[in-house]
């Protein structure tokens, strides 16, 4: 074969037009899935010593901003009326919340939402814990530094698509390509017998939270046995039989250039990954908890199904990445927030039983992100975007029972509140997140790379987590 030279540019441009030429257009926008770059940057991984065990982090993304304080309530007489007198018809009825007991909490009651029957059960079993008020955060900011204009504050603030990005990098003073789930995995991948498959399982396609400068996420599905196998793969008819084999020879070719060997290699070892994937999946150990039918349940039950294959698939250390859409809740809110705790609430369950049923309950740990919680104040039957809220994080590995960091105050015009019940987070997303980096693998020296922002709130230490919820 000749040399030929090209800028990536072309060489991009001219292998998306072959692949469409044989009808593989899908290939091209399933590679970054699949981590073009990866070949490349092969040759500069980071050497970490061998894991014994496995563990596994579940991120639910609640899409649209979660209405949190409609999920923690406090439920004692003086508080709960300052919460529904602020929130007025968003308020939740006082005999309806379901009653916790916060073991580091006193002096305070609360109660969950009505729809959040099993969470109840697992918080009061020692198996879920709430982070009340947290957020995305540059570094400790006050109302009259808000005010001020002093204050180092995310960018695109109370924008939806910023603050969901900020969630997932946790670099939220500009918009960064690569999230701390893929810095972490760049980190820890060696941990991994099995380099085939990505530490990043993603069931909702491309997104920042896994992308690491060398582990990229692996895009599954929820239905089927979770491969999404290249077009005409799996069929032996003519037409396909030829498009495969063009395929193939395509793929044979030695390139001299190394984006173009990265392509090819990608491709190529996506097609046999794939059937790898869905035969691990398939022969992976049964489970027998019962799912619910929506798609958050399928989801989660897919995810239970990849943990069930870990020994198939050779690995130890795996993070997944979920989207929960419908939290845009400035209308209908109590209906639609109803819904979405019922559907939350038993997938979670589900969730939690399949993993007791695997012997894995201590070694996964699910949470949950938002793009920002709600203003406590409503514009009529919703409300609009705000800044802190109230995260989940469940698992046997949690110590439980607890709520961490500071619970705010709920009435217009308090030490937190910079317009309409928008409260400034008194705990950042760095501190959440570090915990769970430290408890997956992540030693205190790593944490300034995985979180850049975390000493403008802790300092890093051989002894336990920023927050304390991992133990």
């Amino acid at each position: 074969m000749s040399k030929h030279k090209h800028t990536r540019r072309e060489f991009l441009g001219r292998v998306t037009m072959g692949c469409a030429s044989i009808g593989v257009t899908s290939l091209f926008s399933g590679i970054t899935n699949l981590g073009l770059m990866n070949a490349a940057a092969a040759a500069n991984r980071p050497f970490n010593p061998p894991f014994n065990g496995y563990k596994a982090l579940v991120c639910i993304m609640l899409q649209g901003g979660n209405d949190s304080f409609n999920m923690l309530v406090p439920r004692g007489d003086s508080e709960y009326n300052e919460y529904a007198t602020v929130r007025g018809g968003l308020a939740l009825s006082q005999n309806e919340l379901l009653p916790i007991n916060p073991t580091n909490v006193s002096g305070q009651e609360f109660g969950l939402h009505p729809s959040l029957t099993n969470l109840q059960t697992m918080f009061e079993a020692g198996n879920a814990a709430f982070i009340s008020n947290v957020g995305a955060l540059v570094e400790p900011t006050t109302v009259s530094d808000f005010q001020n204009q002093t204050a180092n504050v995310p960018l695109g603030l109370f924008s939806h698509l910023d603050q969901r990005i900020h969630w997932q990098t946790s670099v939220p003073q500009n918009i960064n390509s690569l999230g701390w789930g893929g810095r972490l995995a760049d980190i820890l991948y060696t941990n991994n017998a099995n380099q085939d498959i990505s530490m990043n399982i993603s069931l909702d396609g491309v997104n920042i939270f896994q992308r690491g400068n060398i582990i990229k996420e692996y895009a599954i599905s929820h239905q089927n046995t979770g491969s999404v196998l290249l077009n005409g793969s799996s069929s032996n008819n003519f037409y396909q039989t030829i498009k495969r084999q063009t395929l193939d020879n395509l793929l044979d070719q030695t390139y001299n250039n190394i984006l173009e060997t990265a392509y090819s290699n990608t491709i190529s070892d996506s097609n046999g990954n794939s059937f790898s994937f869905s035969s691990a999946i398939t022969n992976g150990t049964p489970i027998t908890t019962e799912f619910g039918n929506d798609v958050l349940s399928q989801k989660l039950l897919m995810v239970a199904k990849t943990i069930a294959a870990r020994d198939i698939l050779g690995v130890s250390n795996q993070t997944f990445f979920i989207e929960f859409g419908g939290f845009d809740t400035h209308a209908d809110l109590l209906d639609d927030h109803n819904d979405l705790m019922a559907q939350l609430d038993v997938a979670i369950a589900s969730f939690h039983a399949a993993m007791e049923e695997l012997g894995v309950g201590n070694d996964v740990v699910g949470f949950t992100m938002s793009d920002f919680g709600r203003k406590l104040s409503s514009n009529g039957d919703g409300a609009d975007h705000a800044w802190g809220g109230n995260a989940l994080v469940w698992g046997n590995a949690v110590d439980g029972q607890k709520l961490y960091g500071q619970y705010p105050e709920l009435y217009l015009g308090n030490s937190l509140d910079i317009g309409g019940g928008r409260l400034i987070p008194t705990t950042s997303c760095d501190e959440y997140f570090a915990e769970l980096a430290l408890w997956f693998g992540a030693s205190s020296s790593d944490l300034d790379q995985i979180f850049p922002n975390i000493t403008n709130f802790w300092t890093p230490t051989p002894d336990g987590g920023p927050l304390g919820f991992m133990g």
